[in-house]
């Protein structure tokens, strides 16, 4: 199962894989320009204290993004589903 979410929303330490650049012409050159092209997995390095910006480690470079910014990038992640657990007869 697969889980769709901004980059902003990405928690620390986990990473996904990008489906879509969004953020305006400007802003989606300048994103692209960064490696942030469909496929590419990103992952979130370290949130500051109030959130804002937060650090991505990208293609092998730590990029620090605002979050007007990691908005316009969208995300999928595997999800890992938990088994149900088993009925005692």
């Amino acid at each position: 199962m697969y889980e769709t979410l901004c980059l902003s929303a990405l928690p620390e330490g986990e990473s996904a894989y990008v489906t879509q650049v969004r953020a305006g012409p400007a802003m989606d050159r300048r994103l692209i320009d960064l490696g942030l092209v469909r496929g590419t997995r990103v992952t979130c390095v370290l949130k500051s204290p109030a959130g804002d910006p937060c650090a991505y480690l990208i293609r092998g470079a730590l990029i620090a993004l605002r979050r007007a910014d990691a908005d316009g990038v969208a995300l999928e992640r595997q999800v890992q589903e938990t088994p149900a657990p088993a009925v005692a007869t």
